[in-house]
Parts: structure tokens; sequence; C-alpha cells
């Protein structure tokens, strides 16, 4: 699978690894629901990236969505919490996010979905992850970025003002708090010229 990726000016290294969660900066969005943003948690984002894309067996997914069938717009793969995750540093972020948010989650992230986005034209529309636990509890949804920057849009359920992230080269986001069930998010396509993504999602048992 051909790919062209942008490499970050900042993480010019081949030492793949996390620094500290401790600078994530959290942002109240209200009802409950907050975000934290750690840019550039994971150096080596590029060469993780590359790994990624050659060796996670990636699927195409078709769903049922306005009464048809239609191709999924970015391609999947999903790790249970038994399933060994397809590098090491992942199985460190996973750990490292379980011990950082113990106090405030109760409970281990354990799931790993894991996202490629291609190019511009590659998408997920508006949703929360209210599959499971996460339609009536508190909870939270980690997500680490490697590759080419995407927009990440959050807006209150019901309508409201547009908050603006951009994720990529091994920024992590955090979603906790009601903000699942409050809030929605998506990932835009864009007519911009873009290079190709992967978000991780780290999710708790029986949050989808």
């Amino acid at each position: 699978m051909g790919v062209y990726l942008q490499s970050s000016l900042f993480d010019q290294t081949d030492d793949v690894g996390l620094g500290s969660l401790r600078g994530a900066r959290r942002t109240e969005l209200g009802s409950g629901a907050w975000i934290d943003l750690l840019p550039g948690w994971l150096r080596g984002a590029d060469g993780l990236f590359a790994r990624l894309v050659a060796e996670v067996p990636w699927k195409a997914e078709r769903r049922h969505m306005y009464e048809q069938v239609v191709d999924v717009p970015r391609l999947l793969a999903h790790y249970g919490a038994e399933d060994p995750l397809p590098h090491p540093v992942l199985s460190e972020a996973r750990a490292a996010l379980s011990a950082h948010y113990a106090d405030e989650l109760g409970e281990p992230f354990t799931t790993a979905g894991l996202c490629y986005y291609r190019d511009g034209r590659d998408s997920v529309a508006w949703h929360g992850d209210r599959t499971g636990r996460g339609r009536n509890e508190d909870t939270m949804v980690a997500i680490l970025s490697v590759g080419t920057p995407r927009d990440l849009l959050l807006r209150p359920r019901g309508g409201g003002g547009t908050v603006r992230r951009p994720l990529g080269h091994g920024d992590l986001l955090v979603m906790g708090g009601s903000c699942q069930r409050t809030w929605e998010h998506a990932i835009p396509k864009t007519w911009r010229a873009t290079g190709p993504r992967i978000s991780v999602q780290f999710r708790p048992s029986g949050v989808g």
C-alpha cells in the first residue's frame, strides 16, 4: 500500500517512545464534558505511522446508511482486550493512560480501534461513542494520532459552537466526562491537498 507522508520538522527521530502525560491541558466544554490535549506526546510518530500502514491488517467495510449500503470512507482495524497490539509503544500508551486517568476513569483502557484516513476524501461523520456504556455513563476515549494532521471537530449535541483541534504527528486528545453523551465529534472531508493519518482510539471495556 503506497502512501506519501510529509514528515514533521519537529520529530526527526527513529526512537519511538512516549513523553510525560503531566503536560496535558484540559478544556472544559460544558455539560460535564471536557477534553485533554497533549501535542507531540509520541516521539518517532512518523516511523510508527509507516509501521502501522505496512503491518496492520486494514479492512474496508460497508455499512447501511440512508437506506443503502455504502463504503466506509476510511480503513479500519480493531484490537480487543486480549489481542496483542501492532506495536509495543501502543501497549505502553494504553498502560500509561490507564495509570494517569485511574482516579477519574476508575477502570483501565482495554481496547484499541484504528482508523486509517488515506487522504482528504476519507472522513468520519458527526457521532458520539454511545454504543454500550457510553450511552448512559461518563467515560473516556483517548485518541493518539500519527501522520498528517487532520482537524477533529467537536460540537454540542443539539447545536452550538464548534471546537476545532488539528491532530497528527504523535498528538494525544482525550475526551472525558459526559463528552460522548452531550457532544459529538467528526473528522470532516477536505478538498485541500492532505496526506494520510492514522488515529488509535483507546477505550474502556464496553464502550464503543
